[in-house]
């Protein structure tokens, strides 16, 4: 046995003594000094090893029986104080890990970033004019319905109106076209929302990610493609996307988005009914929402998209999450899972 060999046995020896906390003396004197005791028949073993070793091996060995002598003795009387080793590097605290929305956030933003996205974020607290109007809906318009907007307590301005939680990542579409001053835009936005709506698919506080792109000569096949692209960076190879019409007032055509099930891929099962699952919107966009963010409708073009991260992300292949609302419930025996 090599004298590194047999410090280690004693270093063991020292760590499984501070542990042993609930042994009265009797029983430790049994466990470690008795006749077939753990350390009287560790100190028989110093003989094995090489003669020059011998005298480094037992210093360590003194301070073992030290301290098992100090533990015997704070076992029969509780005012002697236990044996501690200062010389020992601390036990190191339990290290947390980044939140699974996090988690997606970042990978959703490479995901973009390597197709020259820019990654950008703009105000949670937002004026009317950025959220509503200058997205193709006036004061009146019934579309407004849908948000379920959080009114914030604020002297409305006399051009901007009222100031709201954003429903949506939407209202910085307008303000990045008013940042760049003109195209090539290629901006993928992420941020809170705020909605008046708290189910197992919805909480009053949650995540979307928003995509813009505007140039000449951009079409739906771009969109496609972008999607397409998304969905199996996202979801794994053979993922596909699909767009069936539908009717937002910010984009003309407008979309909704539907991913192929990753359990049936898309034939249909009991997770998805259709083969397929719905994530949320897209579209081109509108050539008034253009005219507000100053670009002319008539010379360039452009589409977006944006729907929740929590949704996306419960969609991923060995989760069955089927409340949302348990991502932020602060129960660390579900977080831990992730």
């Amino acid at each position: 046995m090599t004298g590194t060999t047999y410090i280690q046995q004693i270093e063991l020896m020292q760590r499984t003594l501070r542990a042993e906390t609930g042994l009265s003396a009797n029983e430790l004197q049994q466990k470690y000094l008795g006749v077939n005791g753990a350390f009287t028949l560790l100190a028989k073993q110093i003989t094995e090893i090489d003669p020059g070793d011998r005298k480094v091996a037992g210093q360590p060995l003194n301070n073992l029986k030290n301290a098992l002598a100090t533990a015997v003795a704070a076992a029969n009387n509780p005012s002697v104080k236990a044996w501690v080793d200062l010389s020992l590097p601390g036990r190191r605290p339990a290290v947390g890990h980044v939140h699974p929305i996090s988690q997606a956030m970042a990978e959703i933003t490479k995901i973009f970033t390597s197709i020259g996205f820019t990654r950008a974020r703009y105000p949670e607290i937002d004026w009317d004019w950025y959220v509503f109007e200058s997205l193709n809906m006036p004061p009146d318009h019934p579309a407004r319905d849908e948000w379920e907007t959080f009114f914030v307590a604020h002297a409305p301005d006399e051009k901007m109106g009222q100031m709201v939680l954003t429903t949506h990542t939407s209202n910085g579409q307008v303000r990045e076209m008013e940042r760049l001053g003109k195209p090539p835009i290629r901006m993928i936005n992420i941020a809170r929302c705020y909605r008046r709506q708290q189910d197992v698919t919805h909480t009053q506080m949650f995540h979307q990610f928003e995509g813009l792109v505007v140039d000449k000569g951009i079409t739906i096949q771009h969109l496609k493609g972008t999607l397409d692209y998304f969905a199996e960076q996202f979801y794994g190879p053979g993922t596909k996307s699909r767009i069936r019409p539908f009717h937002f007032q910010f984009t003309e055509p407008s979309f909704e988005v539907d991913f192929s099930c990753h359990l049936c891929g898309g034939t249909g099962c009991k997770f998805c009914k259709s083969g397929w699952h719905e994530v949320g919107g897209c579209g081109m966009v509108h050539p008034n929402v253009l005219r507000a963010g100053g670009i002319d409708p008539d010379v360039y073009t452009g589409f977006a998209f944006g729907w929740g991260i929590e949704r996306t992300y419960t969609l991923k292949e060995g989760l069955a999450i089927d409340d949302i609302r348990l991502l932020y419930s602060g129960d660390l025996q579900f977080l831990e899972q992730f």
